[in-house]
């Protein structure tokens, strides 16, 4: 079992030029775990331009914007494969896409999701910011069971054969008026937040990435 995770940084990346490297390396391991063969684990993180996805369980009428108004945004849209409703990706957002064998680390997808969770919950506390989950939500959010509930990060996740693909969005300088033209993972009742709104104060992104990064290889350690 290897436990090794190969960190990458994509930087700044068009939404659907990042899928296909994904899928390249999805496939890659999947093909990999057929011939019984070790397989690797890659943590990527990057940052998209303004694009909205749908998860392939989501509702298109989530998507409060037409062609048109999408354009005047500078924002594309995606149908995605991977789980969830509709989430909004843009600069200032840290994307991360664990492209990992659960069976590396002995996981289901439900304790590979909550250990997802934990890292940023983790990550977000040594910024002061107290976050947690959402019974019956994934992802991470602030306030739960207050009217202020706002989630911080989105989750939506792909598997095949225990193999992960997508992954997570943080909100760390978003622009969160972005998140005023959809319903966020088809909620209509709770609202959207960011570390720099938390804070009042922008969050430097290298210093997030390098927290996070390690948060998230404690987890799976």
């Amino acid at each position: 079992m290897n436990k090794n995770i190969q960190y990458i940084d994509w930087g700044l990346i068009e939404y659907n030029e990042a899928w296909t490297k994904q899928e390249t390396l999805f496939s890659d391991s999947i093909a990999k775990k057929v011939q019984n063969l070790p397989t690797d684990n890659y943590l990527v993180f990057c940052e998209h331009p303004h694009v909205y996805t749908l998860g392939k369980s989501g509702d298109e009428q989530n998507m409060l914007l037409n062609y048109i108004q999408l354009q005047a945004k500078n924002a594309t849209f995606v149908h995605s494969n991977r789980g969830g409703d509709i989430t909004y990706h843009g600069p200032g957002q840290v994307v991360g896409y664990p492209i990992f064998d659960l069976d590396n680390f002995d996981l289901g997808l439900k304790q590979y999701i909550h250990s997802i969770e934990e890292a940023i919950i983790n990550t977000l506390s040594g910024y002061n910011i107290l976050s947690t989950r959402l019974d019956g939500a994934t992802g991470v959010w602030l306030d739960v069971g207050l009217p202020t509930c706002r989630k911080i990060c989105a989750i939506g996740v792909r598997s095949s054969r225990y193999v992960t693909m997508h992954g997570f969005a943080l909100n760390v300088n978003t622009q969160l008026e972005y998140f005023n033209y959809i319903n966020p993972c088809g909620f209509i009742d709770k609202g959207v937040t960011s570390m720099e709104k938390e804070l009042g104060a922008k969050v430097d992104m290298d210093e997030l990435k390098s927290r996070l990064r390690r948060s998230i290889e404690q987890q799976f350690a």
